[in-house]
């Protein structure tokens, strides 16, 4: 039975995670301008949020899921700065052609930006409860279910990024500077469109 809920969880996992959003747009101009290593990690960090929120719908803690609701625009306010702040500093920076070294403190700092930015859109848990609801699974007192459908949806999550970035990563070598510049320009211009839009619902 839980083997069930594994495989439906992998596929909402991969699901909600497929449209190219924000997050997509950092991951792949991450994978871009420093590898497939950085921007599979930085997809990581969405995985983690998309989990930990569909724990939170899984396990049926309606008290918390109401308490992300009442901070909602806060989360709002938060997650559209900093993405005004990434598209800005994106725009702005300069290229190179043979790409950053994936260090340790930059892995990390690639993954809790991700990690970051994802949980601060707190709809992500109504999206989880919508879908769970919608396939009849009612897991408030199945606590095995609900472990085999969070680890499903964070690695079917997972596939997707690790899928983006290497996909994406096969293009690197053939990526000039003019081309990476110009790929730092529209994910600048991306990413400060979506922070705009999250600051509106404030």
């Amino acid at each position: 039975m839980e083997a069930s809920y594994f495989f439906q969880g992998l596929a909402i996992g991969f699901c909600v995670a497929a449209p190219i959003g924000p997050i997509g747009v950092l991951c792949i101009r991450r994978t871009l301008a420093d590898g497939s290593r950085v921007g599979f990690v930085s997809g990581l960090g969405a995985a983690t949020a998309d989990a930990s929120y569909s724990a939170l719908a899984g396990f049926g803690l309606t008290a918390v899921s109401g308490l992300l609701l009442q901070y909602r625009p806060w989360f709002a306010l938060l997650g559209g700065i900093l993405l005004c702040y990434l598209g800005v500093r994106i725009f702005f920076s300069k290229p190179t052609e043979s790409g950053a070294v994936a260090r340790g403190n930059s892995l990390f700092g690639a993954y809790l930006s991700t990690l970051v930015l994802t949980l601060t859109n707190v709809t992500t848990i109504f999206s989880f409860v919508a879908i769970f609801a919608g396939l009849g699974i009612g897991l408030s007192s199945n606590y095995g279910a609900a472990g085999a459908l969070v680890s499903g949806v964070f690695l079917g999550s997972t596939l997707w990024w690790f899928i983006l970035s290497y996909g994406v990563g096969r293009l690197r070598a053939r990526m000039n500077f003019a081309w990476l510049r110009t790929v730092n320009r529209v994910a600048g211009v991306a990413l400060f469109l979506f922070g705009l839009f999250a600051l509106s619902r404030w």
